[in-house]
């Protein structure tokens, strides 16, 4: 009943309506509209509560002290005619105060039965209450009594909204947080590239994504691995950091000009005990993935880079004079089938390239009602058309943004994408 602000206020004109039609019901101007709490009545409507309330607006008295009592206690309506007939009136302050001759109180009820106030009325004459006067001010009492449930509903529904409010925050936090612990907190720092990364959940954005990317130090350069998992929340979450952990293993055990295809059907295997094995996973699932090694040159020469690719988009390369080319891609998905197939290409990356990396869920973006994805060729586009010096963090924000706005910022699938630049972040397209 706190919830509702009833108490500790005066008067307010949701209820001054009713008692006013009930003085015009009645014939008497004495009629008031109370309620109570454990020790105290406080009056909510009267026909004329200037006259009655104090300076600062309100009225109350002691439960006990008050008429309403006796109906609350009852929890049934008190019908006097004759005030000084009935001892549970005659000698009330609160009677005696209004010079009270005949009385008349119908409990009013909250949505769960209990009585937590009292519609009343007295005379100073002694008097009959006809049979319509009382079921006049029963139905007044029910509709102070609906008003009163309004409000607790009100109360309650703003209650549990900003109870799902802070658990949704709690939530999200809770997603950023083990989000944070599967992918980089920010794109390492290496001799000779500058990378840049952004990525951003789908759906309702508190829950953990399925997408992720590591690097990996090796001998004579590093490795750079983007991937999928299938699904999202916490299975998504065991599944990447499986995947990574897989990815970062396979990798250490791999001569630096490996190609990464046997990196990746490490991680194939890796993953097929998972799903296949009730008490890890007992799940179906599966994970594309690329994987990149980077062979570092001799000074001043090309860099080249060996590409895995396992049922994952192909990349991208944008050169140093804005040109941009498609990959192949290819392969299998990983974590379905024994000996998974796995797509290779080599490529050479000279001063101001970039590799780009991505996942589905900027390629596939579109609109509500509308299967035209933004697909390869937009995201191509928008690479084409960034102004020269545009950096690598900034290439890849840019690519998220351009697939988000594809969807109106309501794309349930997750997107990512990394930039690796051969040379200094600021360099000059030429």
């Amino acid at each position: 009943m706190h919830a509702t602000r009833l108490f500790e206020t005066g008067p307010e004109e949701a209820f001054n309506r009713l008692t006013r039609l009930a003085a015009i019901i009645l014939g008497t101007p004495m009629v008031a509209l109370t309620v109570v709490d454990d020790v105290r009545s406080f009056l909510k409507g009267a026909p004329y509560p200037e006259a009655i309330t104090g300076p600062d607006g309100t009225y109350e008295s002691p439960v006990h002290d008050a008429a309403c009592h006796v109906v609350i206690d009852a929890g049934e309506e008190i019908y006097a005619p004759d005030v000084s007939l009935e001892p549970r009136l005659r000698d009330l302050p609160q009677i005696k105060e209004f010079e009270a001759a005949a009385w008349i109180g119908v409990p009013i009820l909250d949505p769960d039965g209990y009585v937590v106030g009292n519609f009343c009325a007295m005379d100073r004459v002694v008097r009959e209450w006809t049979d319509e006067q009382r079921e006049g001010l029963r139905g007044l009492a029910r509709a102070a009594g609906g008003e009163i449930a309004l409000r607790r509903a009100l109360a309650e529904t703003a209650r549990a909204a900003a109870e799902a409010e802070r658990h949704a925050a709690e939530a999200a936090e809770l997603a950023r947080t083990l989000q944070a612990s599967l992918l980089p907190p920010q794109p390492p720092v290496l001799p000779g590239v500058t990378i840049g990364a952004c990525f951003a959940p789908g759906g309702t954005g508190v829950e953990v994504m399925g997408d992720f990317w590591d690097v990996v130090p090796a001998a004579g350069g590093f490795g750079l691995v983007v991937g999928d998992v299938c699904g999202k929340g916490a299975a998504a979450a065991r599944t990447t950091a499986l995947a990574r952990s897989a990815v970062r293993t396979a990798a250490l055990g791999e001569p630096a000009d490996g190609d990464g295809a046997a990196v990746l059907r490490t991680v194939n295997e890796v993953l097929r005990g998972w799903y296949a094995d009730p008490l890890f996973g007992g799940r179906i699932g599966f994970v594309s993935a690329a994987y990149a090694t980077f062979h570092r040159p001799a000074a001043g020469g090309t860099w080249q880079v060996d590409i895995a690719g396992a049922g994952h988009p192909p990349g991208l390369v944008r050169r140093a004079g804005g040109g941009v080319e498609h990959l192949t891609g290819g392969g299998m998905i990983l974590g379905l089938t024994p000996g998974a197939a796995v797509g290779t290409q080599r490529l050479e990356l000279a001063a101001g390239d970039d590799l780009v990396l991505y996942t589905d869920g900027v390629t596939e973006a579109h609109r509500v009602g509308d299967p035209d994805q933004f697909d390869e060729s937009g995201l191509a586009a928008v690479l084409a058309g960034l102004p020269p010096g545009t950096g690598p963090q900034e290439t890849a924000e840019a690519l998220v943004g351009a697939a988000r706005a594809r969807s109106d910022g309501r794309s349930p699938d997750d997107a990512g994408v990394v930039v690796v630049r051969i040379g200094n972040p600021d360099l000059t397209r030429r």
